[in-house]
């Protein structure tokens, strides 16, 4: 097979072949057609996360292995598959989208469709196995492909990250209000699918936070109900178009900056959901946490239920879709780097030749 992939952490994908993968057991073959371009991506490449005063977290030292075709919004056809698929009712040209947040299959987060919590073994398709920067893949287990029947590909293929990353934060903050602001920090392509699924749940009122103008107004066509731009004190801006101090805000940034915004704003019993991998860290004063009734948490992609409950709302037409830009799986390098200089909004999706 070929694939564009990581052979040297921080310079340019190269194309180069790998060995096909022969599928045994549970697993399935998977020709890719469509592989989403993921802020994600950008890390993987780099190699290490920004922990502020701790340092680095290196990727490598997490069981990176290059070389490496990084991508985990996949969509592909079903090429051959292992015994323990058979009379699973898999067929040959199947259209199918990749759970691609896999563990061990043994534990009980797993046995549970909880893999993107396993603690044993971490297997994420595009992270410590090549992933959709290929022209094939190789899903860990039949049960991880999903049916989009009716659904535009490219759009699916944003759903195994971006999209059901978002369901799970926005999940996290509920029970809320339809008429309470939630807040939405960072208008990309998380941004604009985390407004897209508020909006498919019926929610009125979403505020959409970022640092360039045009992305807020991607993010107020999509559907948000109002709008910061990011500077200065970004908490008091946040309060002043909400009215007041806001009870939900996911940071899908996630970086020192965006998370002493996000603390400013939170009112009494306010939720902050932090989502983003930016880096930095988040320095707070420790009495507020519990004068205030604040919680913060974290939320890490989503469950394979989830990605199955989320492609149900999107197929019953109740989630918008959101910006896309296709190209071609070859210029994957000149993708990436556009996603780095800002210059993407809403998802870039690689098709196959």
């Amino acid at each position: 097979m070929r694939a564009w992939a990581i052979t040297e952490l921080g310079k340019p994908l190269q194309n180069i072949e790998l060995p096909t993968p022969e599928p045994v057991g549970n697993e399935v073959l998977i020709e890719v057609t469509h592989a989403g371009v993921c802020h994600s991506d950008l890390h993987i490449w780099e190699g290490e996360y920004d922990l502020g005063t701790r340092g680095k977290l290196r990727m490598q030292d997490r069981g990176l292995k290059l070389p490496l075709a990084p991508g985990h919004e996949i969509v592909g056809r079903v090429v051959k598959w292992g015994p323990g698929a058979e009379g699973q009712g898999l067929e040959k040209g199947q259209l199918r989208l990749i759970f691609p947040w896999i563990g061990c299959g043994e534990c009980a987060r797993c046995l549970a469709d909880e893999e993107n919590l396993c603690a044993v073994k971490a297997r994420a398709l595009g992270v410590y196995q090549n992933g959709g920067y290929a022209t094939h893949v190789l899903s860990a287990h039949w049960k991880h492909l999903v049916a989009i029947d009716g659904l535009d590909p490219a759009l699916a293929a944003t759903y195994a990250c971006s999209g059901v990353t978002v369901y799970s934060a926005i999940r996290k903050l509920m029970p809320m209000g339809k008429d309470e602001y939630i807040v939405v920090i960072g208008a990309g392509g998380l941004g604009l699918n985390a407004i897209a699924v508020l909006k498919g749940m019926g929610h009125e009122k979403i505020c959409a936070v970022d640092i360039d103008e045009a992305k807020l107004a991607a993010a107020t066509h999509q559907g948000a109900t109002a709008t910061v731009l990011a500077g200065g004190d970004t908490g008091a801006h946040i309060v002043e178009a909400c009215g007041g101090p806001v009870m939900g805000i996911i940071d899908l940034v996630n970086g020192s900056k965006t998370a002493a915004g996000a603390f400013d704003a939170l009112g009494r019993g306010g939720r902050l959901i932090q989502v983003g991998l930016f880096g930095g860290e988040m320095r707070v004063p420790l009495p507020l946490m519990p004068i205030r009734a604040l919680t913060i948490q974290g939320s890490y992609v989503g469950s394979l239920k989830e990605l199955r409950a989320l492609v149900i709302l999107a197929q019953e037409g109740k989630v918008p879709g959101i910006p896309i830009e296709l190209d071609r799986m070859e210029n994957a390098n000149a993708a990436l780097n556009r996603l780095r200089d800002g210059k993407v909004t809403g998802r870039t999706i690689l098709v196959a030749a």
